[in-house]
């Protein structure tokens, strides 16, 4: 599994200068793609179009594709503009035993 790591902030401005980069990134990464958005504190739109497209480079790269640490904010922003069921949550990691 990879894992895409997004910036804090991810507004129209840097999300123009990150698309640029998304498909070589999802297509270097070995195994499904798993983007983290759990240091996401700024964001618009923008966000949703970078995880869409993530997703579909991943599905076009026949890869599994979730989200992780996706704040309430971002997913109900998802839900608004009717993208809440392409942005899969990640299984949460299990617990280590001690």
């Amino acid at each position: 599994m990879a894992v895409l790591k997004l910036p804090a902030v991810l507004t129209h401005a840097a999300a123009c200068r990150f698309f640029d980069t998304v498909a070589e990134e999802v297509l270097s990464m070995p195994g499904d793609v798993v983007v983290d958005a759990s240091a996401l504190i700024q964001f618009d739109s923008s966000a949703l179009a970078i995880l869409l497209e993530c997703r579909r480079q991943s599905l076009a790269a026949g890869k599994g594709f979730s989200v992780q640490g996706a704040s309430g904010q971002l997913l109900q922003l998802a839900d608004v503009y009717g993208v809440g069921t392409l942005i899969p949550a990640s299984p949460a990691p299990a617990a280590v035993a001690a």
